[in-house]
Formats: C-alpha cells, structure tokens, sequence
C-alpha cells in the first residue's frame, strides 16, 4: 500500500476516534448533569412520607376531573411526591424530515415542580443527546448532535413560561393525583372539558382538558408553549397532546398508552413527536 494512502487511512481513524470520543465525552457530560439533578431532587423529597389520597381531596375539583381520578384509579393510593418515567417514539423538526427513534427517562418532583428529562436519539445514524431542566421555575433545553454540533440551546422567558406547560401536562397524564394541587384552578366548560390555570411562582399558564364519556383524558390544548427548534427564535402556536392507543394498565394505574405532540400552525397542524410509554413508577427513594 502507497505510503500517501495508509497516511490518509490513519488520519481517518484518527478523526472519527476523535469524533467518537467527543461525543462520548459529551454524552456523559449531560448525563452526568441529569443524574446529579435527580440526586438534588431525591435527597429533597426521600424523607417524605406520602398521604393516601381519598374522596375528599377530590370532592373541590369538576365533576368531570373526580370521574377521571376515580377511573385511573388514584384514590386509595398513595399522592404523589415524585415519578420515574420511561418513554420510547420518535421526534422530528419539520414536517418533511424522517422520524428519529428515541428514548427517554425522566424524574419529575411537585413540592417543588422540576422536571429533569434526558433523551437519547439517532439522525442518520448519528447519535443525538439531549437534557430538559425544569426547576425554580428555569427552564433550559441542550440538545447535541454526535456531541459536535448543538442542534438546540434554548433558555429564557418563553422556555420558561413554555416548560410550565409541559409540567402540568405531564401532570394530567402521567401523575392524576397531583391534580388535587392548591396551585391549579378550575373552570368547568360543560360536562366533558374544562379549562385549568397552573401558577408555579411568578408563572402562570393556562391548558384546556377534554374527556371522553368513560372518563378517560384524551386531549390537552394549550396556547401558553412556545415552538422552538434552535433556541434562538420562538412561535406561539397552539399546541395539543391527543392520546393515542387508549388507556392500559401499568403498575395498578389506568394511564395512556401513547402520545402525539402537534404545534396547530397557520397551515395546519404539525406532528412533531409521537410518545409511547414504557414504564413510570411513582415516589422513588434512588436513582435508577
């Protein structure tokens, strides 16, 4: 072999050596970051000892919210400090791109709402990571594609205001005990939707709840999230959640099966990511 050509062999094991490993180093920084974020919040909580929640922390709440806690089957249970929650689907940016596959896991905490969510991607085969942080009603959102390229760096007031939205949405269908919150507000609209304002702190956001006449949640509408896909430029659209795949059974809870994330823009709705739930375990003591 020429020598020119085992230099230029070399040379290109060497760069995706380097690419590898910055990526892996990366990925590792921001799962190192996760995980301590977790921590905080588990050592918070751990010494917290959950109340059973009953019919009478429901009875100030919409006739039609009660009828869906009693249908999820929350009351008798223990209320809800903290949760662990795995997700699989896909994500995209625009309406033309191909579908990533994903995975995800979060820990979400109410004495103090955060939500710490990590996620795993591939483009093209090339791997993306991501950490939402949601605390102290800060919100910020990295996002790095083969640990080079930062795809999203996003922070500020809309991201704030916006991640608001998708804690109380991550409430009303992943953790209905937290329902009973002192901190959310209830207008009834008729006997199968109702509108909420969630105040966490200085934010507050309102969403619009619909139900189905088995007292199933099957879509959320709120106009209080911002699109973003870099972190720099932000739109206010609508934005929905309507369940896919109905309601099953996981852990001794009815909870939905899946997910759909849509933006309603001008020229229609866009579909930017589709959540299948895996797992979710509620008032975790460690780290898993």
């Amino acid at each position: 072999m020429p020598l020119a050509m085992r230099k230029t062999i070399k040379k290109s094991i060497f760069i995706a050596v380097l690419v590898f490993s910055i990526s892996l180093s990366y990925s590792q920084t921001m799962k190192k970051t996760y995980e301590n974020e977790v921590k905080i919040g588990l050592n918070r909580t751990k010494l917290t000892k959950p109340e059973i929640l009953t019919e009478a922390d429901i009875q100030h709440l919409p006739e039609v919210v009660q009828k869906y806690l009693r249908y999820v089957g929350v009351i008798g249970k223990e209320k809800v400090i903290n949760f662990r929650l795995e997700f699989e689907g896909g994500i995209r940016s625009n309406p033309g791109d191909d579908w990533m596959k994903l995975s995800s896991v979060q820990y979400n905490f109410f004495d103090k709402p955060t939500r710490i969510f990590y996620i795993k991607a591939r483009k093209m085969g090339i791997p993306a990571v991501g950490i939402h942080l949601y605390k102290n009603e800060t919100a910020i959102m990295h996002i790095k594609l083969a640990g080079l390229f930062t795809v999203a760096d996003a922070k500020g007031p809309e991201m704030n205001q916006g991640e608001t939205v998708t804690v109380f949405n991550d409430m009303c269908f992943m953790a209905p005990a937290t329902l009973i919150d002192k901190n959310i507000k209830w207008e009834p609209i008729d006997s199968l939707s109702v509108k909420a304002h969630f105040t966490n702190g200085s934010i507050t956001i309102s969403a619009t709840l619909f139900f189905n006449e088995t007292g199933e949640l099957i879509n959320f509408s709120s106009n209080d999230r911002y699109e973003t896909k870099d972190g720099k430029t932000y739109k206010n659209y609508p934005w929905i959640t309507p369940v896919v795949g109905g309601y099953v059974e996981v852990n001794g809870y009815r909870l939905p099966k899946g997910a759909k994330v849509i933006y309603i823009h001008p020229e229609g709705e866009f579909c930017y990511g589709e959540f299948f739930l895996k797992n979710v375990e509620y008032n975790c003591n460690t780290l898993k």
